[in-house]
C-alpha cells in the first residue's frame, strides 16, 4: 500500500489520539495536499518543524496499528466479504430458488 495512502487511513482511525496541532498538520499535508513550505508559512513555523511534527504524527500512528491493529482488522474484513461477494456469484439460481424457499418456511414459522 502507498505510503501516504496508509498514513491517510491510519489518521482516519487514530487522529485524534494526536494532539491537536499534530491533527491540523497532518490534515493539511495529507488530506489538503499542502506543501511543507506552506504549512510552515501557515503556522508561522519552520519547514523543518513542521517535518519533524509530520514524521513524529506517522511513528505515533503507526504505533497505534501496531498495538491496536485496527486497519489491519478492516483489511480483513474487507477481504472476507469480497470473498463472500464471490462465494454469492458462483451460486447456481437453482441452489439459490432452494435457499429463497427454506427462508420463507422460516419466516413463516417466526411471523
Amino acid at each position: 500500500m502507498e505510503e501516504k495512502i496508509k498514513i491517510s487511513l491510519l489518521y482516519q482511525l487514530y487522529g485524534k489520539m494526536l494532539t491537536e496541532k499534530q491533527q491540523e498538520i497532518i490534515e493539511d499535508y495529507y488530506n489538503n495536499d499542502l506543501s511543507l513550505s506552506e504549512i510552515a508559512e501557515n503556522n508561522d513555523i519552520t519547514r523543518q518543524a513542521v517535518r519533524d511534527i509530520i514524521k513524529k504524527s506517522e511513528k505515533k500512528l503507526n504505533s497505534y496499528e501496531k498495538t491496536l491493529g485496527l486497519m489491519q482488522k478492516s483489511i480483513e474484513q474487507k477481504n472476507k466479504i469480497e470473498e463472500i461477494i464471490k462465494m454469492l456469484s458462483n451460486i447456481k439460481k437453482e441452489e439459490i430458488k432452494d435457499i429463497e424457499k427454506e427462508l420463507k418456511k422460516l419466516l413463516n414459522l417466526y411471523f
